[in-house]
């Protein structure tokens, strides 16, 4: 029996970008496509089969410990930047500008998508969600803030629970501006310890 059951929610890829070098700048460059290998982009500085560990997951294991990479994408909505935008007192929050991957438009709620949901596109090319990526000052310190000055200290209120997921690759392929991912979640009740 499956443990993963196909919804009848897509969203469309409208943003593709790589961190090339995270100690010059947190920005993303554009793309119109990039490879989505196992370790990640080619290119990207978030790639790898591994990684050090950060500050989000501390209460497991102490800073700099290698573990595996599950923070490959961030991946943001097009609906909840433009909701960020409008706190913040802006017409638009450009997704490079966060450091983003990818950038999808059409899936409600995107911010909240179940951990281990699968994005998988039309060609197979499969994302599997890791969890919800909090959002931190850098964004709006780094790069909101010297474009909008006063404004990249809103930044990190305005962008909770809205600033997307992290993904890994679970099958390799292809990503292009203009597809489709298809969202997959598992099919199991909500975990309630009580019952």
């Amino acid at each position: 029996m499956p443990a993963l059951k196909r919804t009848n929610y897509s969203c469309e890829i409208v943003y593709l970008g790589v961190v090339p070098h995270r100690e010059t700048a947190l920005a993303s460059d554009p793309k119109d496509e990039v490879f989505a290998g196992f370790a990640g982009a080619a290119g990207e500085c978030h790639a790898g089969l591994t990684r050090p560990s950060c500050s989000r997951v501390l209460t497991q294991h102490p800073r700099d410990t290698e573990i595996r990479n599950t923070r490959q994408f961030s991946i943001v909505s097009a609906e909840e930047l433009a909701l960020i935008a409008a706190d913040i007192g802006l017409d638009h929050v450009d997704p490079a500008w966060l450091g983003a991957s990818i950038m999808v438009s059409g899936l409600p709620d995107f911010t909240f998508v179940p951990p281990s949901s699968r994005l998988q596109t039309q060609e197979g090319t499969t994302l599997v969600v890791d969890m919800e990526n909090r959002p931190c000052i850098f964004p709006g310190k780094e790069e909101l803030e010297p474009r909008h000055s006063g404004k990249g200290k809103l930044f990190k209120t305005a962008a909770t629970n809205r600033r997307g997921v992290t993904a890994w690759v679970e099958r390799e392929g292809r990503l292009r501006v203009g597809d489709r991912f298809t969202l997959h979640i598992p099919d199991q009740r909500h975990w309630s310890p009580d019952t």
